[in-house]
Parts: C-alpha cells; structure tokens; sequence
C-alpha cells in the first residue's frame, strides 16, 4: 500500500506546483485520463454542453461516476492514495490495476482494456489522444511512461482544494450550472454559468465547439499548464466575449485579461494566488469579478440570479 504524508487541513492550503518539475509526469498522466475519459464518453447518454465526457473529484482522486452498461453500472476510479485504478461493478466485481513509474500509456491502455473485457464490458473507443502534444496511438506508446507518485498526490491535493472552492462560488448562482468536473482533454477543473440565451452557431464551428459553445456562458477553470502557458493558472472567459471587457475590474490584483486566440481572458497565475495574504478568498474574488465583468457587458440579470449571503 502506498503512504503519502497527510496534510494539515485546517487551513486552506496551496502547495507549489511548478510546471517543470513534473511535467513527463503529467503529460503521462493525461494520456491516462484521456484514456479512461474516452470509455466514459463512448459509453454515457450524450447530455448537453459535453457534461456526459468528464471526470469528478473523489476523496481519493478522480472518477468517472456510475457508467450505465446493459442492465448494471460500473465506474473507473483513480486513488491517488493507495495509486491504483479501479474498475467497479455494480454487480459486486472488481479489477483493480497499480499505478507505477515505468508504465508506460501503452501499457497502460491493455491493462484497461483487458480488465473490462473480463468484467464482460465490450467498449471500442478512438485509441489515439485528442488536441494533446502527443500524437502517439495508445496502444504504441512506449514513450510516455513517467508516474511520480508523490507528484500525482501533489497536483490531486491542489485539485481537492480547487474544487470545493469552486463548489462554493457555483452555490451563489440561482442560473443554470454546470457542475465542477475536469475535462480531460486539456485536464482543466471547470465550472460553468449560463445566462439561458442561445446564440448563433458559425457555420465553421467543430461539433465540439457546436456542443460547448450553443448559448452564452461564462467558464472559470484551472489547468496545471501546457506548451502555450507554461505555469499552472485560473482562468475566466465570456462567450461571445463582449465589447470592452478587458477593460473591466479584476480582483486580486495579480488578475489580469490576457489575450486567448482573439479574445480576452481573465488569467490569474497560480504562484501569485499562493502568495495572497488569503488564498481562499483571493481566488473567490478572482471568480467573482470575472463574472461580474462578463455578466454586466452581456446584459445578464445579475441581481435576479444571485443567491442571497446568509
């Protein structure tokens, strides 16, 4: 069994995560994600905006939630505790498979398929990674075989906190939301408002971009970094982005609008959060006046979809 030290949660905590120090191991990780997001999204009922595809936050890592197969259910749940994966049933079977440095993706991916095939699970899923760096088939990647499990739980505990913060500011909001999951294509945790009106679709636009992007929305996620922001970050943006709202307010005052392939977006790098007098609130701040930026340009109701403080 795998021992990780046990953090002191008494206080809101943010533990360093620079991007280059376990970068060959997040990028292996993500191709497991990717993985197990592709049987997720191959074998759910389609819902709206792509909410059928993600991944949710655990007391152990991540899952993806009770997958509806013939007459039973079962779930594939990352522990980033004990670093294993584990395939459960909902007629009482159970595989399980250890999480190690020196598995390879490819490895990786036959040790997922195999265990659903013997749990009587037959799913045939597009086995290569999408809009990732990687342009390696699963079942041929060798390459990608880093897991630190030290930095797999650091990166989790930085999730966990994330996540119920997120979860608090969702709780504000009277509108349609979605709820906080982690996309595992770019492996942002996300929460998404929406103001109800639909809006036109470019005839150019992919079917994902047809799917996410019907009605107004206004998105607050967090990645850990990529090739093009090479820092973990927060970000906010409003689709369609109105007019001047890189102009508008932004709270902590490390926030700023950035520009993200011809729009504004609301950036607040991770490492200036963890410096804030209260990291915690600083990040609620920094959701809240990114939505207020948005909501007031567009015209939402602001006041009639506020929840009422206490």
């Amino acid at each position: 069994m795998q021992t990780n030290t046990i953090p002191d949660t008494s206080e809101f905590e943010l533990p360093p995560l620079p991007l280059e120090d376990w970068e060959s191991t997040k990028d292996t990780l993500h191709l497991y994600l990717q993985i197990i997001g592709k049987v997720r999204l191959t074998l759910m009922p389609p819902r709206n905006h792509w909410w059928h595809v993600t991944l949710y936050l655990t007391s152990r890592g991540l899952t993806t939630g009770p997958i509806p197969y013939k007459f039973y259910t079962f779930e594939i749940d990352f522990d980033f505790i004990d670093h294993q994966l584990l395939i459960k049933t909902s007629t009482g079977a159970q595989e399980q498979i250890k999480l190690q440095d020196g598995l390879s993706v490819s490895e990786f991916y036959t040790s997922v398929m195999k265990p659903l095939d013997v749990l009587g699970i037959k799913v045939d899923i597009l086995a290569k990674p999408y809009d990732n760096k990687s342009k390696i088939p699963f079942a041929e990647d060798h390459t990608h075989a880093t897991y630190n499990a030290e930095q797999v739980y650091n990166y989790w505990r930085v999730l966990t906190a994330v996540d119920e913060v997120m979860k608090e500011f969702s709780g504000r909001f009277y509108g349609k939301t979605c709820p906080v999951q982690l996309y595992w294509h770019h492996i942002d945790l996300t929460v998404t408002r929406f103001s109800g009106k639909k809006v036109p679709v470019k005839p150019e636009a992919s079917l994902v971009e047809r799917n996410a992007y019907s009605h107004e929305v206004i998105s607050f996620g967090f990645w850990p970094g990529d090739d093009q922001v090479r820092y973990p970050a927060f970000y906010s943006y409003t689709f369609p982005s109105p007019e001047g709202i890189d102009k508008e307010p932004l709270k902590p005052k490390s926030a700023s609008w950035v520009d993200s392939n011809g729009s504004p977006m609301a950036l607040l790098p991770y490492e200036d959060l963890r410096k804030e007098e209260n990291p915690r609130q600083a990040l609620l701040d920094f959701l809240e006046s990114s939505y207020l930026a948005g909501a007031k340009l567009a015209g939402w109701p602001i006041e009639e979809l506020q929840v009422q403080q206490g």
